[in-house]
């Protein structure tokens, strides 16, 4: 299996944010009393959910094509550039003038856990409807809004109304969510969630958006407001996965050594995607999202796992 693998299988439209991440690793608060401090790496790697997700999915050979906006600036440079050497579709339209590209400082603590720096102002909580033109292209089979909650602009309605959209061009609808930014809760986005083919969230995104305290509970209300398969993510315990037929939890890769968390969620995510647009069936798809996921934390940077052609050599066969 070499580095660059030969594109197969459905085409999977990915939309959300695709910003830079600036990575300190480590970073703890002694910064702040010294005024200086050494840090073993700083970094500059691609970010955000939606491109974090199009990056290993072009690494695994996923044909994939990236709806976001980025400003006219360097980092949009760098962004739309890095598509084009990993193979990621982006439209002629993804600049936006006056936009400034989103830059994150991630603070990655020694256990791998980090903090973000962000800025509310540039791309990152810029995307809107409109953004995500449809139909989408004829070939596109698998769509995922990787960002929700992100933006401000696209809300529970909106959700709707675009989900709604790509169900009646036949697309299988998947979404992934970040924490809810204004108390949005399942029963407002059940209309939305009628669409969706399968949801993913963390523990804490899924306790947030429902009021439980158990992921057994969350999965529960997201799977009744109309989830299709829910699909709970729980870092070094594996994930919890509720469905009409299937309910139970999944155990996470062994012996793995953590150092940085960031876009562990994002290549999960990724890794059932590619399943699915191979055919694969969702234990299949599970399996790879939680090989993808601990691959992500053996690394520093969100996707920088992809770039090792010794471990994309070792992605499993479905």
């Amino acid at each position: 299996m070499e580095k660059t693998r030969r594109k197969s299988g459905k085409k999977i439209v990915i939309a959300g944010a695709g910003i830079l991440d600036v990575l300190v690793s480590p970073a703890g608060p002694e910064v702040f009393a010294t005024g200086s401090s050494p840090a073993e790496e700083i970094c500059i790697s691609m970010g955000g959910d939606a491109l974090n997700e199009a990056t290993v999915l072009a690494a695994l050979g996923g044909d994939v094509m990236l709806e976001t906006v980025l400003g006219r600036d360097v980092a949009g440079d760098m962004i739309a550039g890095h598509c084009r050497e990993k193979g990621i579709r982006l439209r002629d339209s993804v600049f936006r003038e006056g936009l400034a590209t989103g830059v994150n400082v991630v603070l990655v603590q020694e256990n791998g856990e980090r903090s973000f720096l962000t800025s509310p102002y540039g791309s990152l909580r810029a995307l809107r409807s409109e953004d995500i033109r449809g139909p989408l292209p004829e070939d596109a089979g698998i769509f995922c809004f990787a960002s929700m909650f992100v933006s401000p602009h696209i809300g529970p309605a909106e959700l709707a109304a675009l989900f709604c959209s790509l169900k009646e061009q036949g697309v299988t609808v998947c979404a992934d969510m970040t924490k809810r930014k204004n108390g949005e809760t399942a029963e407002q986005l059940a209309p939305a969630l009628q669409y969706v083919d399968f949801l993913f969230g963390n523990e804490e995104e899924i306790r947030l958006l429902t009021g439980k305290e158990t992921v057994e509970e969350g999965a529960e209300v997201l799977e009744c407001a109309g989830a299709g398969q829910v699909t709970v993510k729980c870092g070094s315990r594996g994930c919890y996965v509720r469905s009409r037929d299937v309910r139970g939890r999944i155990p996470a890769e062994a012996e793995v050594n953590c150092v940085d968390t960031t876009g562990a969620g994002d290549s999960f995510v990724a890794g059932f995607l590619y399943g699915l647009s191979r055919g694969a069936a969702p234990d299949a798809c599970l399996r790879l999202a939680l090989w993808c996921g601990a691959r992500a934390v053996e690394k520093v940077g969100a996707t920088a796992w992809t770039e090792d052609p010794e471990i994309i050599r070792k992605v499993p066969e479905l």
